[in-house]
């Protein structure tokens, strides 16, 4: 605390010597330039002009050379001797008057090809150029609303929304803003860690999108900002195959501190490819980017925006050197009438190409966050930034900041539990129907939260229950002396049909280590009894949902379900290196169920109705019986990269595949116990999005039964079938599979899924397909047990059918069968690829 303080003194004494340089800096017109980059000449220390065209600097006493500099412009410089007053210093840029040069054009072709052809073979030597660096970085984001509709799908958007959200009556201001200072540390072929010192979002206490985009055309293909806009990436024009896909113009040339530097217009080849649009300037002789303003728009496969533009302006760090000191992303949106505009600007300083880093300074965190970063104060602020609030963005901080405030006033005001708890109104009946209800328990000591699922959602319909609503509670309370979130879920069912009631709960405990100077821990500790309805397969491969539908439309009861008195006792641990693993003991006292109705929608279809046990495998109902058992897994995903906030760390990844591992042992004799088997099961499943190429998806799998004295149906292994339109997991099930005729308790067997998503590919060439960016998926899913235990399916379809659903024509092998076609939708595409399935053990 007293290193901090001092330094704090230093900084504020400092400054007192300093004297503010401001200005604007315009066009020959008068018209003011955004984003123009004002520099310490022989530095990379400097500022950006803000929105309005104005800029400021904080300098001390002495002689300098302010550099200005925008693409499209001519650079200039003006010299400056600064004292003890302010001093106020505009610019006027002049656009730039390209030459043509005198060239030999070879057999028609354009001069630009011979410089793209010379800067491609540089590209490799200018991508490796510098093998560690650190620098500084400056972001702001400002996302601003142009127009906003009073409702989005149905839902009203409310007055003190907007007004919260800082829009005016038409739907118009902005509606995020923030900045962050971050230092950056780079080392050659891989390694890379940002600090976030300081970060501000208005409005909010959070910590805003704090990760600099590198973007950089010396990469054969280029992330723009996220992979949301495309995960194929964006080819760069200086790519080693680029000649293939651009078209190139040579629009002259224009001279800078003595070096010529080429002006070349870069087009699309073809539309609905992932490629750029725009100028790239480049040097003569050394072939450096010098600067580029690309952009690219939907017939560029761009998704979520309509619009994305990055400008970048290179300046030399060292002899022969150049690094990014400005960058900036733009963006526009205009969808479902909400029209968005945004900017993402980077200013680089300070570089330092010859850090030395400490051993083992690249570790799994690549982002942290200090602990005081969102406690600057707003003299801070203005004392740091290189860009200059506009007037608008200075006028949301004050306003947002004070509702913010207000707001965190009147929260703490209201220590009377009873105010909190009537504040959050009555419990009304339709909300048990069909919203649920979540509450919270406000008391100074003893505050939880409990809630009820809404009970619609959980009512379903299956042949030996008949109707069969679920109503699920939740229980939840902190307890922080043991750093320790305890849950409590209790489940009670009633089957109309054949009368049953069941009821069980689950309740865990769930521990998290939050401090920040430790290993990233988590530990949870499950307790569940009473007694349930489970599937045979306990990995749930057929939803209620799907199964009430079957089964009233067309008799069609695919479920086959058992009750069971169980209780189960586990344990699950979490390491940073990304390694899990649990081990569960189960006890279940298995009770056979029938058919008790025969209820459809049309008569004829009663005759379709199967007996209420796995009848492709066994012949008869399962007898009564008891087992026990204990299964352990572990999984590790080798290279996990993390995030580190003040207060805890979020994974966000790695290259590698995750490798899975399962061990289940039944135990005879223990409570009754007729289990007597080991089975085995190892996987490894990853998604690779290879680019350009697009992304694939794949799980593989071996397993066995190591020894199978007793084993009964529910403890066979099960390969996840499917019987329905609605597609199942695509990289977890078989889509044509029949639910349990491939059962078994072999030695060994072995499965594989694997699905491309060619995002893009190939349909950018098909006039329909490509307008409305709908993408080929391809793939197949295999088993082999023995030669007459075996079956293979593939299938090929369309996905990002409004951006949401794919379909699937699939065609599936069976041994001794004949072959099957059929049709199956499911999600997939922008949104619909990361919709997951809820699975738990119970029905």
């Amino acid at each position: 605390m007293r290193v901090i303080f001092l330094f704090c003194c230093l900084f504020f004494s400092r400054s007192n010597f300093a004297q503010k340089i401001t200005g604007v800096v315009k066009n020959e017109s008068g018209e003011v330039l955004p984003y123009a980059s004002i520099t310490i000449k022989n530095s990379t220390i400097g500022a950006s002009t803000n929105t309005n065209g104005k800029y400021s600097l904080v300098l001390e006493p002495g002689r300098y050379t302010l550099v200005c500099q925008l693409v499209g412009y001519s650079k200039l410089e003006k010299a400056i001797t600064v004292n003890q007053n302010d001093l106020e210093l505009d610019f006027i840029l002049l656009e730039l008057k390209l030459a043509m040069k005198e060239v030999v054009i070879k057999q028609g072709q354009d001069p630009a090809l011979q410089i793209i052809k010379n800067a491609i073979k540089k590209r490799t030597y200018y991508s490796n150029q510098v093998q560690n660096f650190s620098c500084g970085v400056y972001t702001k984001d400002l996302i601003k609303l142009g127009n906003l509709p009073s409702k989005i799908f149905g839902q009203k958007i409310e007055t003190n929304d907007r007004k919260n959200m800082g829009l005016d009556s038409n739907g118009k201001g902005i509606v995020y803003l923030s900045e962050s200072i971050s230092k950056v540390y780079v080392q050659q072929p891989d390694k890379f860690k940002l600090e976030v010192m300081s970060s501000r979002v208005s409005g909010s206490d959070g910590f805003g999108f704090s990760f600099p985009t590198f973007i950089s055309l010396y990469k054969n293909n280029v992330t723009l900002f996220t992979e949301r806009f495309n995960p194929r990436g964006f080819i760069s024009p200086i790519a080693d195959g680029a000649m293939g896909y651009y078209q190139y113009k040579y629009l002259g040339s224009f001279y800078e501190d003595g070096k010529e530097v080429n002006s070349i217009r870069v087009t699309p080849r073809r539309k609905y490819e992932p490629l750029f649009t725009g100028i790239l300037n480049i040097t003569e002789t050394d072939w450096r980017i010098h600067s580029f303003d690309l952009f690219v728009t939907k017939t560029a496969q761009l998704e979520i925006a309509d619009t994305l533009q990055i400008t970048q302006l290179y300046v030399p760090v060292e002899a022969d050197i150049w690094r990014i000191k400005n960058q900036m992303i733009h963006f526009s949106f205009n969808q479902l009438m909400i029209k968005a505009a945004g900017n993402f600007v980077s200013v680089y300083s300070n570089y330092n190409l010859h850090p030395i880093f400490p051993k083992k300074f690249f570790d799994k965190v690549l982002i942290s966050y200090d602990t005081a970063v969102n406690k600057r104060s707003k003299t801070y602020w203005d004392s740091i930034r290189p860009i200059t609030l506009a007037p608008e963005e200075n006028r949301d901080y004050l306003v947002k900041d004070s509702i913010q405030k207000e707001n965190k006033a009147a929260a703490a005001a209201q220590k009377n539990p009873d105010s909190l708890r009537k504040k959050q109104g009555k419990i009304a009946l339709l909300q048990i129907l069909i919203g649920g209800i979540n509450r919270t328990h406000y008391s100074k000591k003893n505050s939880f939260r409990w809630g009820i699922k809404p009970l619609l959602t959980n009512l379903q319909y299956n042949s030996v229950e008949g109707l069969a609503p679920n109503l699920e509670f939740y229980y939840s309370k902190n307890l922080p002396k043991i750093k320790t979130i305890l849950q409590i879920e209790p489940t009670i069912r009633y089957g109309f049909s054949n009368t049953h009631w069941n009821a069980f709960a689950n309740i865990r405990l769930r521990t998290r280590d939050l401090d920040t100077d430790k290993k990233l821990k988590r530990e949870s500790w499950y307790f569940s009894g009473g007694k349930r309805v489970t599937q045979f397969n306990r990995e749930n491969p057929i939803t209620p949902l799907a199964n009430s539908i079957s089964t009233i439309w067309g008799a069609k009861n695919y479920m086959k379900i058992y009750e069971n008195w169980f209780g189960s006792i586990g344990f699950s641990k979490r390491y940073e290196s990304g390694l899990n693993w649990s081990i569960f003991t189960l006890y279940e006292d298995r009770i056979p169920l029938a058919n008790t109705t025969t209820f459809t929608l049309f008569k004829k279809d009663t005759v379709n109705f199967t007996p209420n046990f796995p009848y492709e495998k066994i012949t008869g109902p399962i007898t009564r019986h008891q087992a026990v058992q204990i299964s352990f897994d572990i999984s590790i995903k080798p290279g996990q990269k993390y995030i580190q906030f003040p207060r805890t760390k979020v994974p966000i990844g790695s290259k590698y595949p995750t490798f899975s591992f399962n061990y289940t042992k039944g135990i005879p004799d223990i409570l009754g116990s007729d289990a007597d088997f080991d089975k085995w099961k190892f996987t490894i499943r990853d998604d690779k999005n290879l680019k350009i190429l697009g992304l694939l998806k794949y799980k593989i799998g071996v397993g066995g039964f190591i020894q199978s004295k007793k084993v009964t149906i529910p403890d066979y292994h099960h390969f996840n079938g499917n019987r329905f339109l609605a597609a199942s997991d695509y990289v977890n099930s078989f889509q044509l599979a029949k639910y349990y005729a491939y059962s078994n308790t072999n030695f060994f067997f072995t499965w594989g899924h694997v699905e491309h998503h060619f995002n893009g590919l190939l349909t950018n060439k098909i006039p329909f397909l490509k307008k409305l960016n709908w993408n080929l998926v391809g793939g197949s899913n295999a088993f082999y047990v023995n030669k007459t235990n075996c079956y293979i399916e593939v299938f090929g379809g369309i996905e990002n059918i409004f951006k949401l659903f794919r379909v699937d024509l699939v065609t599936g092998f069976a041994y001794g069968q004949q072959s099957h076609t059929a049709i199956r939708i499911g999600t997939g595409g922008l949104l619909g690829g990361s919709i997951r399935r809820n699975r738990n053990n119970s029905v």
